[in-house]
């Protein structure tokens, strides 16, 4: 255990670049370590880095330093609305000291500054410390995404009928955002996303037409080497066709397009259909991501249960 020479924390409303990439060293120095999976979306939060400004008085980026090396870090991601997503890591060298806490105890103050009721705390299936952890703050269990990676051919190439994806412009930003409602239930935001912004940032996204009809979308996401697909869904009319699969298999023929290594997405351990869906066009699970879901009134009563002991 190396000892703590000169400690500090930064916090900051966003990533800069400089931040970005001591992060994403620690990140792969934990996952080499640990055989973990941590899901931190820092390309997505660089890339948003501008936009952020405009929130410059909340706080979403929390790191700890020993001097000038970083050895501690959370993020925060919100999307609209939405619960607070919560994940971090902690040098293997510097565990047990308390790092993760102070992070945490922050991160729960920026919390309680915010309306968002719900906080969820992320963690790999198989990290024991992080469940542990997890445990401690009172958070329960709420549910489990795989990642999965493409591994091998589809079993089968059925084509129904042509379905064409069509590069989505900033004129179907309300389509977009009806669809986004429609498959996953997000909350209203004033805010739509605009297609020809997010392109600039290295998000693509299609919209599947069918002849005249718009039936579905999918978002396609290139970082470095590596492709990902998500947001992708077919409007309830359309359903039980096979447009899905073929949405699907067009994404990944555009992915490949790009001349990525590997080509990953994730999906609700919940959602049966969209996993065998996935399985059958190639993907395999690699990891398994726990998601817990903490309320300002359960953290309340677990407050009072504290004071109540001392």
């Amino acid at each position: 255990m190396i000892p703590l020479k000169n400690p500090g924390i930064v916090i900051k409303g966003f990533l800069e670049y400089d931040d970005y990439k001591s992060i994403n060293k620690l990140k792969e120095y934990c996952i080499a370590h640990d055989n973990l999976t941590l899901k931190l979306e820092l390309d997505f939060k660089l890339s948003h880095a501008l936009c952020e400004m405009k929130d410059i008085n909340q706080a979403n980026e929390f790191m700890f330093y020993d001097g000038r090396k970083l050895i501690g870090y959370i993020g925060v991601c919100q999307f609209g609305e939405e619960a607070l997503e919560v994940n971090g890591m902690v040098h293997p060298d510097y565990r047990r000291r308390g790092v993760f806490s102070r992070l945490y105890a922050l991160v729960e103050d920026e919390w309680c500054k915010r309306s968002t009721e719900v906080m969820l705390l992320l963690s790999d299936h198989n990290s024991l410390s992080g469940q542990a952890f997890i445990k401690y703050t009172g958070a329960q269990y709420d549910s489990s995404e795989y990642e999965m990676f493409l591994t091998d051919e589809p079993k089968e190439k059925i084509v129904t009928e042509p379905v064409f994806l069509r590069r989505a412009m900033n004129k179907d930003a309300n389509e977009i955002a009806k669809q986004n409602d429609l498959y996953f239930q997000t909350e209203s935001s004033t805010e739509l996303t605009l297609p020809e912004e997010e392109a600039k940032r290295g998000v693509d996204i299609y919209l599947a037409d069918l002849e005249q009809s718009c039936i579905g979308k999918v978002h396609l996401d290139k970082q470095d080497s590596t492709g990902a697909i998500y947001g992708l869904g077919v409007l309830p009319e359309y359903r039980g066709k096979g447009y899905g699969r073929e949405i699907l298999l067009r994404a990944i023929e555009k992915l490949k397009e790009m001349k990525v290594h590997e080509i990953k997405l994730q999906v609700a351990v919940k959602n049966k259909n969209a996993l065998s869906l996935y399985q059958s066009c190639g993907f395999e699970e690699a990891s398994t991501m726990d998601y817990y879901k903490i309320t300002k009134r359960t953290r309340t009563k677990k407050d009072k249960k504290e004071t109540s002991r001392a």
